[in-house]
């Protein structure tokens, strides 16, 4: 390696006042390979031990090192002049300083790997949910809050923290961070003449680190060159082993045969490279605590509440009677985000959220844009608030009628949205098509809960979400319907094949009017037709699946994709009502 690799610039330059992520602790290689003593063995350690103390207590706090604070201690709790002292609590000897770990090092053994555990009030405090190796936090998106990286062996090498997250914590408390690190770079060479430090050694130091660089001269294998040593060997003699029941007595100059040598390693020439960096810092506690102490911070989100464009903030919506608008967009970044959800109140009004328990009440309007009434907002999380301003658009279209009939005149619409009876007319005419037919006429999918979830109008912002929710309904029909089970009721003549659709036509046609099977199954055919319309059809071929589906393609898309919805479930509970009345219907000639 380069002389400039050991001298470590680039890392004596970065401070963590700086830093987004925090070390809490490490024991970790960034690079090692080779063995030991021979020629190719390289390490790049680093070492991180930490400790957080009271503000007031900083002076006392920077007494301590590297040997203090850093990673040659384990943590448990224990008894000193009978008070039990928590594994958590540092105090020092004098008892003037007390201190918190944030990481509790738990002693292992030579089976089990140490482990690490993070402050349980840091993570209950700050709504922390622990994944495998990692720390989110659900109430702000599950954003990545903490994280831990392993060793090849399992072990835990690194932990570190998110740097707004731990300040937040940290000025509720009164505390900040004490930090101190230690970095080992080393290698091992045949020759040092690369490296120019004067008489092989160097030191560097300013008030918060300590610099060494040096070229040790050893013999492969690692013992210092030049080196000699002593052999001592000592031996009892006064020990029979024939005998039955041998005892060792006191040892004796009579009973004592001891001999001694001095001897010279022989092995070749090597030099080991190294240099290391002894750092401690502060990272001091936030200014504000938004999360543990909900301090108030300046709005980061701001909204258009006029045709002019005038924009305001939580600070003054929070108090006002007026609706936003926005792209009908957001639903599908809100609803599909970790933890988010949409639900239908009526045909054009239900809830969306982001995460959970941050709901909104909302309305389309007729030109698909969503209302919400601007308080709603304000009261949202700054993280959910911006997703919202990121679609927010200047009124147009008006306000959604029945967003209006519910929230200003207490009258909600008697309507009803298709999306919530998607799941439900699936499931009717399965449960009936068993009762009445002794089939199971839909085939069971892992995919069809995250299917369900999907499809709703809001996949139609533009002309492919159409086709793509399109091509989802089908799946979910069409592509679920098992034709091979309607068989067993009206097979297809021989030499011809039937798809889903037909062949459930043709067993409805066996009981109803065939023109009116055919009406039924229709706007299901134009969805499975359309499903492919943006790579496959001809323009002709589209007009005709969507005159089968019924849409109005003069309509802004995300009604068509309320019509395409309604279509298929229309149909669905349509096709209940003939397997219902099933033992009713007298047979029809083929």
């Amino acid at each position: 390696m380069k002389q400039d690799w050991f001298e470590m610039q680039d890392i004596r330059k970065r401070k963590l006042a700086n830093a987004v992520w925090i070390p809490l602790r490490a024991v970790h290689h960034y690079a090692k390979q080779g063995k030991y003593g021979y020629v190719g063995y390289l390490d790049d350690f680093y070492g991180v031990g930490t400790l957080a103390v009271p503000v007031d207590k900083k002076a006392d706090a920077e007494k301590l090192g590297w040997m203090d604070v850093g990673i040659s201690h384990n943590h448990s709790g224990y008894v000193e002049n009978d008070e039990y002292i928590p594994a958590d609590i540092y105090r020092d000897y004098g008892g003037a300083l007390i201190g918190i770990h944030i990481v509790l090092d738990q002693r292992g053994n030579s089976v089990e790997n140490i482990e690490w555990h993070l402050h349980q009030d840091l993570v209950t405090t700050l709504g922390l949910k622990r994944e495998g190796d990692i720390w989110v936090r659900p109430a702000e998106d599950y954003i990545q809050v903490a994280r831990l990286t392993r060793n090849g062996d399992g072990g835990p090498s690194l932990l570190e923290i998110r740097a707004a997250h731990l300040r937040d914590y940290l000025c509720a408390r009164g505390l900040a961070l004490y930090v101190t690190s230690y970095r080992d770079r080393s290698e091992i060479v045949e020759g040092a003449t690369h490296i120019i430090w004067s008489e092989g050694t160097i030191k560097e130091e300013n008030d918060r680190d300590r610099w060494e660089g040096r070229v040790i001269a050893i013999h492969e294998g690692g013992e210092l060159f030049g080196a000699e040593w002593a052999v001592f060997h000592a031996a009892r003699t006064d020990i029979d082993p024939e005998e039955d029941v041998p005892v060792m007595g006191l040892p004796t100059d009579d009973n004592i045969a001891s001999n001694r040598w001095t001897t010279k390693n022989k092995a070749p020439k090597l030099y080991r490279v190294m240099s290391e960096l002894w750092r401690t810092e502060w990272v001091d506690p936030g200014t504000l605590s938004p999360i543990v102490r909900r301090d108030r911070v300046a709005p980061t989100a701001f909204f258009i509440v006029d045709a002019e464009g005038r924009k305001e903030s939580r600070e003054t919506l929070a108090e006002s009677s007026r609706w936003l608008w926005f792209r009908p967009a957001v639903i599908c970044t809100l609803a599909e985000r970790r933890g988010g959800s949409l639900e239908w109140y009526t045909r054009d009004t239900g809830r969306v959220a982001g995460s959970p328990g941050s709901g909104v009440h909302f309305g389309v309007n007729g030109l698909g844009l969503i209302n919400v009434y601007a308080k709603d907002i304000a009261l949202l999380e700054d993280w959910e608030q911006v997703v919202w301003a990121g679609f927010n658009v200047s009124p147009d279209g008006k306000l959604s009628q029945e967003l209006h009939a519910s929230q200003v005149k207490a009258d909600p619409a008697a309507t009803q949205a298709p999306e919530a009876f998607l799941r439900e007319g699936l499931g009717l005419i399965q449960e009936l098509a068993q009762q009445k037919l002794g089939i199971s006429l839909i085939r069971k999918h892992d995919d069809v809960p995250k299917l369900l979830a999907r499809t709703h109008r809001f996949r139609a912002t533009d002309q492919h979400g159409l086709y793509t929710l399109a091509k989802d309904v089908a799946r979910l029909t069409a592509d679920s319907i098992d034709a091979s089970q309607l068989h067993t009721i009206v097979a297809p003549p021989k030499g011809t094949q039937w798809g889903s659709l037909k062949s459930l036509e043709k067993v409805l046609a066996s009981k109803i009017d065939p023109a009116k099977a055919r009406s039924l199954l229709t706007p299901l055919a134009g969805i499975y037709e359309l499903r492919l319309a943006d790579a496959h059809l001809p323009s002709n071929e589209i007009a005709e699946a969507i005159r089968m589906v019924g849409l109005d393609t003069d309509a802004p898309l995300v009604i068509q994709g309320y019509q395409l919805l309604d279509a298929a479930v229309t149909s669905l509970y349509r096709i209940a009502a003939i397997l219902n009345d099933w033992d009713k219907l007298p047979p029809k000639s083929q």
